[in-house]
């Protein structure tokens, strides 16, 4: 297993100190400056609209299959790249499971594509943890080879594609305003909005806030 980076040591202290600012006993501008020493943000590829989503078959947490096609009747399908070691996860997942219990005729998958191997936190039964942790009950899968993070231009965690009744991309970028030290109330409007105008027939205004995450960590 590689050696822990600083980036690594700093990416466990923002999430440290997010918690500790989240709950009032931090100044926000400590979390931004480690954010900025541990240069971990990316942000999402947008990808233009209308684009098809991926098929995937992958396995939950559990190793049973979930397919992109049981969701078929679903009037949208949100597909979700997480993780469990990323400060901006760990910054929203909490909204989000309030976010997505607000939608009961949506579809959604989250996925965890990253490498295992050097990022151990995010193994299948530190995600059933975190699944607990947040509330979360939709299905969480592991993209073991990386096809379907690369299949569907994932770059970040967390990063959001939202497909329409026909499955053409109508919504990719951010859950709101907020990210780990920057003093934002963490509210999910962004996607909240985007799901009502999609579950509705209608388009999702442009222009679209790309998310901002940790890099997907891709093998070598």
């Amino acid at each position: 297993m590689p050696a822990p980076t600083n980036a690594t040591h700093a990416g466990q202290l923002l999430v440290r100190l997010s918690i500790r600012e989240q709950r009032g006993d931090l100044a926000a501008p400590w979390a931004r400056r480690i954010c900025t020493l541990a240069r971990m943000a990316v942000s999402s590829l947008m990808i233009p609209l209308g684009t098809p989503a991926p098929d995937f078959a992958l396995p939950d947490l559990a190793g049973t299959t979930v397919r992109r096609d049981e969701f078929a009747a679903a009037g949208a399908l949100l597909v979700m790249f997480l993780c469990n070691h990323c400060p901006y996860v760990r910054h929203i997942e909490a909204e989000l499971s309030k976010v997505l219990a607000q939608f009961p005729g949506l579809a959604v998958v989250g996925i965890c594509s990253n490498d295992v191997e050097a990022y151990p936190d995010d193994r299948p039964e530190r995600l059933a943890e975190q699944a607990r942790r947040a509330g979360w009950v939709f299905p969480y899968l592991v993209d073991h080879d990386q096809q379907v993070g690369r299949a569907y231009n994932a770059a970040c965690t967390p990063d959001f594609f939202l497909y329409d009744r026909r499955r053409g991309l109508a919504y990719r970028g951010a859950f709101d305003e907020s990210t780990p030290g920057n003093g934002k109330p963490v509210t999910g409007d962004l996607l909240h909005a985007a799901v009502e105008q999609v579950l509705a027939g209608k388009p999702v205004p442009e222009p679209h806030k790309p998310s901002m995450g940790c890099s997907i960590k891709w093998r070598s």
